[in-house]
């Protein structure tokens, strides 16, 4: 019933979507962060460019972004991200765009917990001669980070199946693989479920552990 699977690397395809999920998400929540910063930053330019690039990328198609990374980025202007051989520079071009796009979302997620945290502990840290930077670093961001593991734990889900869209740009990831077996094989319904079973085995037990840890940390008020 399965013979038709021995031609196929299928672990292979799924091992390059954990390794997209995995750097697109360090990315994702580093860049997130520091947007999350400039959103309630007290210098004005920092807000204004903060608002507008998470307004202008949410609204924005992830396949289009994806896309604009090759035909913009490489081909246009020749941005390679240090690579030298075509299907690594479109596996980091990938990550590139899945991070510009994802870390909209973490910044929106990080700062509904930004706004969780007492506004009075905020002002005792300033009143201590605390800085911007010192109490967001010390005081805000541990709080808000334990306020948000649920939702930046939806937006890691999210973050793994939209993976599937870097097989535009020719990545080689479960997707890509995926379209190449149904073009091959006779196998629709059949290759559909072993690829959805696919991701519930990666997505699954990464939204029960990390809700346990959500429920672990989370802020007791």
């Amino acid at each position: 019933m399965f013979d038709f699977l021995e031609g196929y690397d299928l672990l292979g395809a799924f091992w390059v979507t954990v390794q997209l999920t995995v750097y697109s998400a360090i990315g994702s929540l580093i860049w997130g962060t520091l947007l999350a910063a400039m959103r309630v930053s007290p210098v004005p330019l920092m807000r204004g460019f903060g608002t507008v690039y998470i307004n202008i990328v949410r609204n924005i198609p992830l396949t289009v972004i994806i896309v604009f990374t090759s035909l913009g980025l490489f081909q246009t202007l020749g941005v390679d991200l240090g690579a030298k051989d075509f299907t690594t520079i479109n596996f980091r071009l990938a990550v590139l765009g899945m991070t510009a796009y994802t870390s909209a979302f973490v910044c929106e997620a990080l700062r509904s917990g930004i706004n969780t945290v007492p506004l009075g502990q905020v002002e005792a840290a300033r009143a201590i001669g605390l800085s911007f930077p010192q109490t967001l670093r010390h005081i805000v961001l541990p709080q808000a980070f334990r306020s948000v593991v649920g939702p930046l734990t939806n937006v890691l889900i999210a973050l793994t199946k939209n993976t599937t869209v870097a097989a535009a740009i020719g990545v080689a990831e479960a997707a890509l693989l995926m379209r190449e077996m149904i073009e091959n094989e006779a196998q629709l319904i059949l290759i559909s479920v072993i690829f959805a079973f696919g991701f519930i085995c990666l997505t699954l037990p990464t939204g029960l552990f990390l809700g346990w840890i959500g429920k672990k940390v989370a802020v007791k008020r």
